[in-house]
């Protein structure tokens, strides 16, 4: 796993711009007899980079914020958290940078309207006839 990561097409991050941290996992592989450091956050900072563009760094900072992380601690093994670390800080960085759909109001269609104004109608009805009758029936 020494390539960069692809994020979006076109937009690739090397490795060498992230940081892996190991520490002890409070899960499986930290409490067994030879205790290893399993745990892994993979952490990258948006403003130290050098291969995304401003307007990238922007809206990465304004949806994910100045360091966008990713940890794992699922496994025993140290190479298979790095692996799933570095897939979740992908995937951060992925939902970060996804442009999203614009939307396109709509207005409501004349069956809608028309089911609408017949359902306060007959809740109308209804409520008209539980009344008291009144002087004039």
């Amino acid at each position: 796993m020494n390539d960069p990561i692809e994020i979006a097409p076109g937009v690739r991050i090397p490795l060498s711009e992230i940081e892996l941290r190991t520490s002890r996992s409070s899960g499986p592989g930290g409490q067994h007899a030879n205790v290893t450091a399993s745990r892994v956050e993979a952490v990258f900072v948006v403003e130290s980079s050098t291969t995304l563009s401003e307007d990238l760094k922007a809206r990465l900072t304004a949806r994910a914020g100045a360091r966008v992380t990713g940890s794992a601690q699922d496994t025993r093994s140290q190479l298979r958290n790095r692996e799933l670390a570095l897939e979740r800080l992908r995937a951060r960085l992925r939902s970060a940078l996804a442009t999203r759909r614009r939307r396109h109001p709509t207005k409501p269609t004349a069956a809608s309207r028309g089911r609408r104004l017949e359902g306060k109608r007959r809740r109308s009805d209804l409520k008209r006839a539980r009344r008291r009758p009144s002087s004039e029936d």
